[in-house]
């Protein structure tokens, strides 16, 4: 897995790039929480659920399902005041499941584990992108403050922090280009 930062992360520049307007703190506090839930599966080899089966690490919390079903929840949880399908309630959906399925994507970029259960629970196989440059970062607090921890942070700041950044840029030259050039 990619760390809890390395997700909070993915979820800022997700934010930013699809956000035109201002977002109020739960906006972004929500982002980060959708980003990094799916690693709350890790409390299964608490109970003794093996790391391969469907409700096992990186098994149906990672799954595209479990994205929209989360992006949904919280929409509906924290944005009553949002009318279903209008055009800010689709925004908020579509970020929340963004957020929350980028944990999944940059688990299937890391170099270690048993893969991601994209298809859970229909589908239970694992799959890695063919390109896995970020380094897995270990289970447990205690484990990831160590060498290993360090190695994982620097890993993330390359093939995380630095798109995320090119990204923005990106979009900032965009917009005071279409601000500046309105056709």
């Amino acid at each position: 897995m990619a760390s809890a930062f390395g997700h909070a992360l993915a979820a800022v520049a997700i934010g930013k790039m699809v956000s035109v307007n201002k977002q109020p703190w739960r906006f972004w506090l929500l982002g980060i929480f959708c980003a990094i839930l799916p690693d709350a599966d890790v409390l299964a080899f608490v109970v003794g659920i093996p790391y391969n089966h469907v409700l096992g690490h990186r098994g149906i919390t990672h799954a595209i399902l479990f994205a929209l079903v989360i992006a949904l929840l919280v929409t509906g949880l924290f944005f009553k005041s949002i009318r279903i399908n209008s055009a800010a309630w689709r925004f908020l959906v579509s970020y929340f499941f963004l957020a929350t399925l980028s944990h999944a994507l940059l688990d299937a970029l890391t170099n270690g584990g048993l893969g991601v259960a994209f298809f859970a629970p229909f589908h239970n196989e694992r799959y890695f992108f063919p390109f896995t440059p970020i380094q897995v970062s270990p289970i447990g607090a205690g484990r990831f403050f160590s060498k290993w921890g360090l190695l994982v942070l620097k890993s993330e700041a390359f093939w995380i922090g630095i798109p995320s950044a090119i990204l923005l840029v990106i979009k900032y030259l965009w917009r005071r280009t279409t601000k500046n050039n309105p056709t």
